[in-house]
């Protein structure tokens, strides 16, 4: 093309953004009695709003100057922002100027210093103190034990946190609160202290998670609590006098001193019936919301999960909105939140981290749901049970795309949290995501409801760090079929299979991604997921589970220094484990029914292959050394020649993770695992009076029971001439015998001997996710 063409096309382009595009410009020093031009910008959000409206035929785009933008109420984007797609509203940034929003606001103060400890008095009785930064650093809320950065969980617990001797020292805690961990490491919860009745708290809360537990016994810390004002960087706010008191050496008068004071920055707000539709946000950075904790109280259905659903960007009700190339950072919730109705939303090149919740949510109306049950334990009685396949109308997430986005250090309050978090949603579309150092899973989905997802190319490792029992990848499929008790699951399920994919109607796809999970596993499909196809992944370090469920098929996987994990599944599952690289003999728990094909596999030595072969499967499996090009690179093909083709194994593009150059420069890499040869070894399996069992000794076997803890001797299987075999069940773990505590094998044994003159023993054992007593007949 001529040099004259290029600037013709220049100019034919320049004329049609000025003439055809409304821009509004915005500065932090604007003013909204000015026009809204380059020379005299608005300076709110609200204000730019009011001008937009006057242009519905035309686009327009809000062009923010550098700087720091304070809100003082939230820019809710309503039916009346609503454009159509030739004339969409964009809001950005000018010429690439560095453009701040945040929710908090920016305090002037007279400081007193005194032991190191400076004071000021907050005239404006309006103002939240829920978080304080100085300088742009978080300070902590007093707090014991201190903060410790890097110490997990919640930068550091002590187990006499809530003490009658600690307690006893606090005039007056009111306005603290307490976090724990749940008790089987779940997630956590939460509690406001209201006051206290000599040596015990009383407080409010403790509903942040919705599978209810005692709390932790170690894992708890309290805040706000004015007697453990005791080391930098600590701060309490007396709300009686409006005092803020602070220990820092920093000299505060001189200070930039900010405190959040709004829970979302924008709301789109439409319905299915008059969504809000093409708006772009893209380029701007936000920060500084409030912490949402104490109003995660709405369970989802049969998850652990309760949520609140707000995020520094909260969406519901929306079409083709895209956010784009936003830095989210220093929020104290949730990050990006769709509510409901949602379609065609795009989520792209974001840098998302150090947040309170979680990172993008979706999550849709229960209403939308057929037969809803929220807690674990609940059913619907069949009779009762809508037996329609799939959702009620349209108020739920569909066909959304989370893509290229850098997530990290969320879940920095919350631990029931995700990078990603899919609930009553249908084909949304995870790729090209890199998340990395998160309390609990990277990408979540929590139940069936409605599938179709495509998770793809993500790069997903540091994951499960402050909870246990779950996988850089999980999911439930708890969904309308489901029973507490197995027994009558697997009654139901035999006698009407249709039910099984009324709400898992469309198949999940997990393909051509990188997981890594050192405190689970790496892909944990639990509790019921149905209807995936996981396929051409590498798995670091966790292995993969498959719990109950219906229609997976795992194939052309390769499973790094682990293995397979199928765990009792149903009868007839129709599951498939086809032409996978393995580097164990698979680790099942209670499987009688090995699914529809578990063949054609490559096995690590010939001593794992004999091994699943004693199971009945693998007839046309080999073993040897799969020769990967380059493990030190992460380069996990096959090699030219390599036996594991002679399965039907094929190799697959490694490209996993984040696309911008900007994101890939900032991003952290996976730690890639040396090679190891796994021991095969079990632990030895006693036998007494009929029944077999050893003791509970690995991540696996606690997965399958829902121990909090790897403790207890596991009952492996009661023969039907037992004296127990109407009192004890496989799976069961028992925790107690004749008042002694048994934690192992030796345990159990002494114990044993020592009831060996009586008829019957009083056992405390561990069944369907709860302690209870039974009394068993030993003669």
């Amino acid at each position: 093309m001529h040099k004259s063409a290029l600037i013709l096309v220049f100019l034919t382009f320049s004329l049609y953004l000025n003439g055809f595009t409304k821009l509004i410009y915005l500065a932090p020093n604007g003013n909204d009695r000015n026009n809204g031009t380059l020379n005299q910008p608005f300076a709110t959000l609200q204000r730019a709003q009011i001008e937009a409206r006057k242009y519905k035929n035309e686009p327009v785009s809000f062009l923010l100057k550098g700087g720091t933008y304070y809100l003082k109420q939230a820019l809710i984007l309503a039916k009346e922002d609503s454009r159509t797609r030739s004339n969409p509203l964009t809001i950005t940034v000018y010429r690439n100027e560095k453009v701040y929003i945040k929710g908090s606001e920016k305090l002037n103060l007279n400081w007193k210093a005194k032991d190191n400890i400076q004071t000021a008095t907050v005239s404006n009785p309006d103002l939240i103190f829920d978080q304080l930064y100085v300088n742009g650093a978080l300070m902590q809320m007093a707090r014991y034990p201190n903060y410790t950065k890097g110490k997990l969980p919640f930068g550091g617990t002590a187990e006499d946190a809530i003490s009658p001797q600690r307690i006893q020292s606090w005039k007056n805690p009111g306005g603290g609160y307490l976090h724990v961990m749940q008790s089987h490491m779940w997630g956590g919860f939460a509690y406001q202290i209201t006051g206290k009745s000599g040596t015990e708290l009383k407080m409010e809360g403790g509903w942040q998670n919705n599978r209810p537990s005692a709390m932790h016994k170690q894992y708890r810390f309290v805040e706000h609590i004015i007697e453990e004002l005791d080391t930098l960087n600590e701060w309490y706010f007396d709300k009686v006098n409006r005092k803020i008191l602070l220990k820092t050496n920093v000299n505060l008068q001189h200070a930039l001193i900010e405190v959040p004071q709004l829970e979302t920055l924008i709301e789109i707000k439409g319905t299915s019936v008059m969504p809000v539709k093409n708006i772009t946000i893209k380029g701007i950075s936000f920060s500084h919301t409030l912490r949402t904790f104490m109003k995660n109280k709405e369970p989802l259905l049969r998850s652990d999960w309760t949520i609140c659903r707000k995020g520094a960007l909260t969406i519901e009700g929306a079409e083709n909105v895209l956010i784009e190339n936003c830095v989210f950072n220093e929020t104290g919730g949730n990050v990006i939140f769709y509510s409901n109705y949602n379609k065609f939303n795009t989520v792209r090149g974001n840098h998302i981290y150090n947040s309170g919740g979680s990172g993008i949510s979706f999550v849709g109306d229960p209403n939308a749901v057929r037969s809803p049950s929220f807690h674990y334990d609940q059913f619907v009685a069949f009779e009762k049970l809508d037996k329609q396949q799939g959702p009620i109308g349209h108020n739920y997430p569909v066909q959304c795309t989370v893509y290229d986005n850098l997530i990290h250090d969320i879940g920095q309050v919350e631990k029931q949290t995700a990078g990603v978090q899919i609930s009553m949603s249908e084909e949304i579309k995870v790729s090209h995501n890199t998340i990395y150092d998160v309390p609990r899973a990277g990408i979540n989905i929590n139940e069936g409801t409605w599938g179709g997802h495509i998770i793809a190319n993500n790069d997903v490792f540091n994951t499960v760090m402050e909870t246990g029992d779950h996988g850089a990848f999980n999911s439930w499929g708890r969904d309308r079929y489901w029973h507490p008790k197995r027994a009558t699951m697997d009654t139901l399920v035999a006698m009407h299979s249709s039910l099984i994919l009324l709400d898992a109607y469309k198949t999940t796809m997990i393909i051509n991604n990188r997981f890594r999970c050192d405190h689970g596993w790496d892909i944990d499909l639990d509790d019921g997921s149905s209807n995936y196809i996981i396929k051409d992944n590498v798995c670091l370090n966790g292995g993969l589970k498959l719990r109950e469920g219906f229609k997976r098929t795992v194939e052309n996987n390769i499973i790094i220094n682990n293995s397979f994990h199928p765990h009792v599944w149903f009868k007839n599952s129709g599951d498939v484990f086809k032409h996978n690289v393995v580097g164990a003999a698979y680790f099942p728990i209670q499987i009688n029914d090995w699914g529809k094909q578990i063949d054609s596999n490559f096995l690590p030595d010939p001593a794992s292959l004999q091994k699943v072969q004693q199971w009945g499967n693998d007839k046309n499996s080999i073993a040897g050394n799969p020769q990967f090009i380059d493990v030190n690179k992460g380069d996990y093909r096959l090699k030219p020649g390599s036996k594991t083709f002679n399965i039907g194994f094929k190799n697959f593009e490694m490209k996993f993770g984040v696309l911008s150059p900007k994101l890939i420069a900032k991003a952290k890499k996976v730690p890639l695992p040396k090679i190891q040869v796994l021991d095969l070894k079990e632990d030895a399996i006693y036998e007494f009076s009929g029944v077999k069992v050893k003791r509970l000794s690995t991540l696996a076997e606690r997965s399958a029971t829902g121990m909090p803890t790897e403790t207890g001797v596991l009952v492996l299987s009661i023969d039907q001439n037992s004296p127990m075999i109407n009192s004890l069940k496989p799976n069961d773990v028992i925790l107690q015998m004749a008042g002694q505590p048994i934690k192992t094998l030796n345990d159990l044994v002494n114990a044993r001997q020592k009831s060996q003159s009586k008829k019957t023993a009083d056992l405390k054992i561990f069944r369907d996710q709860k302690e209870s007593s039974i009394t068993v007949n030993l003669k």
